[in-house]
């Protein structure tokens, strides 16, 4: 028997860390320039996270805010997790640093689902609300990426950021919250984006950090094929869900990966360019921080308004991918 409530989302929050890094200030380590940054991935800026902060660090006030904005306590949560690539260390999960940090008494675990992380928690959120399990979970997308960076790939160097958005996920009973998800995956095509080392099979060792086996490696022209095939496929499995059309979108939040993938996406699905949110050139690819983070912008700013249809969509190492068709 189908419950009577959705799952919505019923506060956001988002922590972007002070420290800008800028593509003048890249040009200074390593061979490019501003132009070549901005013509083939459209970013001007990037976010780093300071000496100090680790992943739970950001995702606190990112919690702080939703949690406030949902008009709930920290100990009103049933259940914290965080997506994230990037946690404090392999263990404890950052999402145990984070509820400490809270104050909340819940359970709480990592999901590692790389840039697809959100999209992967808020399925796995929506399944406990829609399940009658939980009444409120706490979702949140939080990177340091820039810590498993090589400064002397221009390849993958320019292209990523720190950053937290979050999610409090609680029953609706009005008809609004997410009405379809998917998630996707490709084991076969791992080895085209990922951080070889640190794990099981590559553990740390003088040898691994020396040859850089530690730093985000990716075949870029492979990915980008992928990742438009894979986005495009998402947002047409969740509106046929719900027998809607591309055209009923109000508002489309992919990842935020470069600027050229953004628009073969929207190209792909003959969605205008004004309903497409884009965020990437201040921000970067902050991983499974940037679809939270977009959608943030998106409603504070009033792109996002009540009754809209929002689909959320993303894609990353794994290969990963995945959507969520929200009514707002």
């Amino acid at each position: 028997m189908t419950a009577p409530y959705r799952a919505a989302i019923t506060g956001l929050g988002a922590y972007l860390p002070e420290r800008i890094l800028t593509n003048a200030e890249i040009e200074k380590i390593v061979d490019t320039t501003d132009e070549w940054i901005r013509t083939r991935t459209g970013i001007r800026e990037r976010r780093v996270a300071a000496p100090e902060q680790a992943t739970s660090d950001l995702a606190l006030p990112a919690a702080q805010e939703a949690i406030k904005n949902a008009g709930l306590t920290p100990q009103d949560l049933d259940l914290i997790i965080v997506a994230t690539t990037s946690p404090d260390m392999i263990f404890p999960s950052a999402s145990c640093y984070l509820q400490a940090k809270l104050g909340a008494t819940c359970g709480a675990f990592d999901l590692a689902a790389a840039c697809s992380g959100f999209a992967y928690a808020l399925s796995v959120a929506e399944g406990f609300i829609k399940s009658g399990i939980y009444k409120h979970v706490l979702v949140v997308g939080a990177e340091t990426i820039t810590r498993f960076i090589d400064w002397k790939d221009r390849g993958t160097c320019v292209l990523f950021g720190d950053g937290a958005g979050a999610a409090v996920i609680s029953r609706s009973m009005d008809g609004h919250g997410i009405l379809a998800s998917y998630l996707g995956a490709d084991g076969n095509q791992s080895e085209i984006l990922q951080i070889p080392a640190g794990g099981s099979r590559i553990p740390p060792s003088a040898d691994s950090v020396a040859s850089g086996q530690h730093y985000i490696r990716m075949a870029g022209p492979e990915l980008f094929k992928i990742a438009v095939k894979t986005m495009d496929q998402a947002v047409r499995k969740v509106l046929a869900q719900e027998n809607l059309q591309v055209s009923d979108i109000n508002c489309l939040i992919p990842h935020q990966a470069n600027n050229r993938i953004l628009q073969a996406v929207a190209d792909r699905l003959e969605i205008p360019a004004e309903k497409v949110f884009i965020n990437v050139d201040r921000y970067g690819n902050m991983s499974s921080a940037s679809t939270v983070v977009a959608l943030y912008e998106a409603v504070k700013t009033g792109v996002v308004k009540k009754g809209d249809y929002v689909v959320l969509v993303a894609f990353g190492g794994g290969l990963t991918w995945g959507a969520s068709l929200i009514k707002w």
